[in-house]
Order: structure tokens, then sequence, then C-alpha cells
């Protein structure tokens, strides 16, 4: 009689390990939480997304606990912005992970950074520039078409890691992508009567939410990308931006408030605070709801102003 049900068992035993592994979802890392939005708008439910920089972390300096090292030796597919945006603390991690799948050159690695024209790539690799932008400027997800690039590798990938669910993803993108170029239009035509407006920023976040919608960056705080502000910037920048009338001051929730206080102080430009990842304050938990907020942000401190 044992004999007899050990054999219906064992079968048993193999459907449910088939079944497991045919429904198992892709486990997807991304390095910062602007990437981890877009695979949710592809990836939905079909996928468990895991994101390493908390949205209110500089993610040039992100405390990367070794607990990572675990989601990344189990993921599926690992994407990072690039241009050594991570550089400092994401390679020590996968290292760690001793995950084949995850490296340079395996379909399970992604640069979001791949296909998108950068900004202010420098001549030359050297110091010059400043300590962390020696590829180009990082911050492109703050232009939404850029946005919608990545987005498209991520679907890309995802087809080929699962293929099965590759309509579901294709469809997601499609309409990320309706959704993405109808808000543009709404935000640029509410951005349109301050085109041209100057501005200042702590460090080099904005210039491609700037050019996308069409305000001036006339100088940063720091004097270059990742050196502190210094008074002798200080005493240059803020003559200048009384000479070309800056309105606003930009900085990143994470920044020290004190020295953009005191340069607003002297100049009349208000300081706005901007969340730059999606999370980065309660109910920003979208890719696309992170432009709405920003940019009302903006117009209320320039009509504040006016």
């Amino acid at each position: 009689m044992k004999t007899n049900y050990q054999i219906p068992y064992i079968f048993f035993l193999i459907i449910l390990n088939f079944a497991s592994v045919a429904d198992a979802k892709p486990n997807i890392v991304a390095s910062t939480s602007d990437l981890g939005s877009l695979v949710k708008e592809i990836g939905h439910d079909k996928v468990n997304i895991t994101t390493i920089a908390k949205p209110t972390e500089d993610p040039h300096f992100v405390d990367a606990k070794p607990g990572f090292i675990v989601k990344l030796n189990k993921a599926d597919m690992l994407i990072e912005g690039g241009l050594q945006l991570e550089t400092g603390w994401l390679p020590p991690l996968v290292l760690g992970a001793r995950n084949q799948k995850i490296l340079p050159g395996n379909p399970g690695y992604i640069i979001a950074s791949s296909g998108i024209q950068i900004l202010e790539v420098p001549p030359a690799l050297t110091r010059a520039a400043g300590d962390i932008h020696p590829f180009g400027n990082p911050h492109y997800m703050l232009d939404p078409l850029n946005g919608k690039i990545v987005a498209t590798h991520i679907c890309e990938q995802l087809c080929q890691l699962d293929a099965a669910n590759c309509a579901y993803y294709k469809n997601n993108l499609n309409n990320f992508s309706k959704r993405l170029d109808q808000k543009l239009s709404e935000w640029q035509k509410m951005m349109e009567p301050f085109r041209g407006t100057k501005i200042v920023t702590y460090h080099k976040t904005f210039p491609y939410f700037v050019k996308r919608f069409n305000l001036d960056i006339i100088g940063e705080l720091e004097p270059k990308p990742g050196i502190p502000p210094s008074p002798s910037h200080l005493n240059t920048l803020i003559p200048m931006m009384k000479d070309k009338g800056a309105k606003l001051i930009l900085i990143e929730e994470f920044r020290e408030r004190k020295t953009p206080e005191f340069v607003s102080e002297k100049t009349g430009a208000r300081v706005v605070v901007l969340p730059i990842m999606a999370g980065g304050q309660k109910g920003i938990e979208s890719y696309l709801a992170l432009f709405d907020y920003n940019i009302n942000q903006i117009i209320s401190a320039l009509k504040t102003k006016s």
C-alpha cells in the first residue's frame, strides 16, 4: 500500500514544482526609485521589484547596505542609471552578489542611459569639470521623454526575460507612452508663460529638466559638481544673479538649507525644494506624478515671486 501511494505523490510534487517555476515572477532590481517606478509601469503585477537608493537620498552617495547583496544574488535583472551615477556604491554590491545574470554583457543587465542624448559631456576625462560627472550629466531622468526611452529598454529586456508575458509588457508600455505624451503636452503649455526664466540650482541636477521646459540655468551653488559651495564662489555668483535677475534657486530635498537661504536673502530669488525621484514626497509614487508635483511647485513659486 505504501508503494502505491508513493508514486502518485512523487508525480504531484513534480507537477507542483513545475507550476511554481512556471508562475515565478522575474526579480528586478533597480538602482534608483525613478528607474524602479518605470519597471512598475511596464511590469505591474508580473514582476517583483526592489530598489536600492531611497528616493530621498543623493543618488551619487547612497548608503548601500549589505542586505541588498541577497536581493542582487536572486535578481534576474539589474537596471542601473549608468554614466557612473552609482559608481561609488553599486559595484561592490554586484561583486558580492556573484550573480552571472546581472553582469555586464548579459541579458539581465541594463544600462538605462543607453540611447539617451547626454548633456555636458566633457571633451576629456579629467577632474577639471568636477568630481562626479566624468562621462556627462547623469540626471537625464528629469526629462520625461528620456523616461520613455528608458521604459522602452525595460520592456525589450523583459520580453527577452519573460517571453510569455511580452504582449502584456508591450501593452503597458504603449499605455504609459500615451499618458506621458498627453501629460507632456499639458506641462509644456503650463510652463510656456515662464519661458526663459533665469534660475540657479545647487548641483547640476536639472539641465535636462530646464532644457525640456525652456528655463535658463545661469549658475550653480556648487562651483563644480560634487564640490561644496565656497565663499569665493558665492561672492561671484550673487552679483551675477542680481544682474541677470534670477528668480528661483532649485534644490533637491536632501541638500542643506543654510547656503540656499543665504543666497536667497542676498538676491531675492526664491528657494524651491524639489524631489528628483518618484517617492521623494508623500503621494508622489509614480514617474508622471513627480513631474506634476515639480512643475506645479515651480509655477506656484514664480507666480508668488511676480
